[in-house]
């Protein structure tokens, strides 16, 4: 588990390009990426002080330092950081002398924890570096020096000082206590929001970091937030460039049956990007084709017209909305945004799914009836996957298939009661399909099971497909809209754009009981 948090910095000395300061207080609620946590008294283990960097805002790829020192007194852990010699080094330097930047933002890996009653508790923790930032977490964290241009030296009279202001010393000490490490979480990292960027006057930084904090400014905006304004109008920019924010993460503490492995189906057909603009789509497809012959010498030459006619599809939107009161708005915790935008997506996938299995029903070819067997799915795929390729010239690659079904190829047994798909490399394997995965294979066709296909061993329970004989256009993203109403609630909705194409129905092979 990542986590990151911040404190002030307690020096900065331009001349000799020095920031110190307190980076942690043990036994004190700081706000981190996942919420309230308290750091147990020398629960950090710190590297040695060279491994660790000194980077601006939490971004990997922007080290402006170098840790000197750590130490520890009492309850406080204090750092003594070098800054690099270089021009973006010297700004931030500028921008922390100056008390613009004045934030020292630890980031560490959490090795062991407890969840307590509001907070989390971390016994063990790892040292993986440490951010110039803005804002302290931490409210008794305050600035007792700081050097206010490079002409001043480190012989300033300390007088000046706040008297409040901790000892801060040079000597190494790393405190290593002996703990039983816990399985490692990854968690979403917090970055501490600077509303400009002093190294690109060009750029607005922004705090927007997950789709529950895109939800929430786009909401503030609408309600004529000029700082969220700005930031969404960053976010998009960014968005743009390839980052997006898709609403995917899932709370620890939710429990959703709609769906957590994404639209199987969608993964068995042909996806393309949808045209940016009309709701029909029209693609020529060859009806009639040029004959090539063997004539005699001097024979008359074959001639056959090429014909052609159009595919047509219609796009349609798929959307959902919810309602927000006021007071829910303003008195729930942040992780109430992610669950709204996880669970709207969540069904967006599940009916947009369903949508493309009705499709394929309606526009695939019936297979000879079988048996519910696992001899029935191998007189199943063998016909289909020749008669397919007969059909549309592409091989069959792909094995749709129901929890029925699923459930049939864990049990196939053969006939000395060995299982055929689910044992490790047994003799004769028909491939390969475990409990723990709605991925497979079956007799050398990628199986892909979804809830969504009807769940017991009848009709249309599963489907051999080409993947070329289905095309899905689908806009880029699920596009969230937000609207204030008279009485103060918030309409936010999650929409999208599909639309479904057969280029060759015989291409997708339906099952069909006995």
């Amino acid at each position: 588990m990542k986590l990151t948090f911040s404190t002030s910095i307690q020096a900065a000395d331009s001349e000799r390009r020095i920031i110190s300061g307190k980076i942690m207080e043990y036994g004190a609620t700081g706000q981190t990426s996942v919420g309230p946590v308290i750091f147990e008294r020398g629960s950090i283990s710190i590297p040695s002080a060279a491994k660790v960097k000194l980077l601006a805002q939490h971004e990997p790829n922007n080290p402006i330092g170098r840790a000197q020192s750590f130490t520890s007194e009492g309850d406080f852990l204090y750092g003594t950081f070098k800054i690099s010699n270089s021009s973006k080094g010297t700004d931030y330097l500028t921008l922390a002398a100056e008390d613009l930047i004045s934030g020292l933002s630890v980031g560490v890996e959490v090795e062991a924890s407890l969840p307590k009653d509001g907070y989390l508790l971390v016994t063990a923790a790892k040292l993986v570096e440490v951010s110039l930032v803005e804002t302290p977490a931490f409210e008794n964290a305050i600035v007792t020096k700081v050097a206010a241009s490079e002409s001043e030296t480190e012989n300033e009279n300390p007088s000046t000082e706040k008297e409040s202001e901790a000892p801060v010393e040079t000597t190494p000490e790393a405190v290593t206590p002996e703990v039983v490490p816990a399985p490692v979480v990854e968690a979403a990292r917090l970055t501490t929001a600077v509303p400009y960027n002093a190294l690109d006057s060009q750029r607005v930084r922004h705090g927007i970091t997950s789709s529950g904090s895109l939800l929430r400014h786009k909401i503030l905006a609408a309600q004529g937030n000029e700082e969220s304004k700005l930031w969404i109008t960053a976010a998009d920019d960014f968005s743009s460039a390839g980052l997006g924010f898709t609403p995917t993460q899932y709370l620890r503490d939710i429990v959703s049956t709609q769906g957590n492995f994404g639209r199987p189906a969608m993964e068995c057909v042909n996806k393309q990007t949808l045209p940016a603009s009309g709701m029909t789509i029209n693609r020529p497809k060859f009806t009639t084709y040029p004959t090539v012959t063997v004539e005699a010498e001097g024979g008359a030459v074959s001639n056959t017209d090429a014909v052609s006619e159009y595919l047509t599809s219609t796009v349609s939107k798929y959307s959902g909305m919810q309602t927000i009161s006021i007071e829910l708005l303003e008195r729930s915790d942040p992780g109430f945004f992610d669950a709204v935008t996880t669970e709207l997506q969540n069904n967006y996938n599940k009916v947009t799914e369903t949508a493309l299995i009705a499709f394929l029903t309606a526009q695939g070819t019936q297979a000879s009836a079988q048996a519910a067997t696992s001899n029935g799915i191998v007189a199943f795929i063998k016909e289909s996957a020749p008669a397919a390729y007969l059909a549309t010239s592409y091989f069959a690659k792909n094995y749709l298939a129901g929890s029925s079904q699923w459930g049939l190829l864990l049990g196939a047994l053969d006939t000395t009661d060995r299982p055929i798909y689910s044992a490790s490399n047994p003799m004769n394997s028909g491939g390969n399909v475990a409990p723990t995965s709605v991925r497979g294979n079956v007799l050398g066709l990628d199986l892909y099971v979804s809830r969504n296909v009807v769940s017991t061993t009848i009709d249309e329970s599963a489907f051999v497909i080409v993947p070329e004989a289905i095309s899905v256009f689908e806009s880029p993203t699920a596009y969230m809209s937000v609207n204030v109403v008279a009485n103060l609630q918030v309409q936010v909705a999650l929409y999208g754009y599909i639309a479904f194409m057969a280029n060759v129905g015989a291409g997708v092979r339906r099952f069909n009981l006995t």
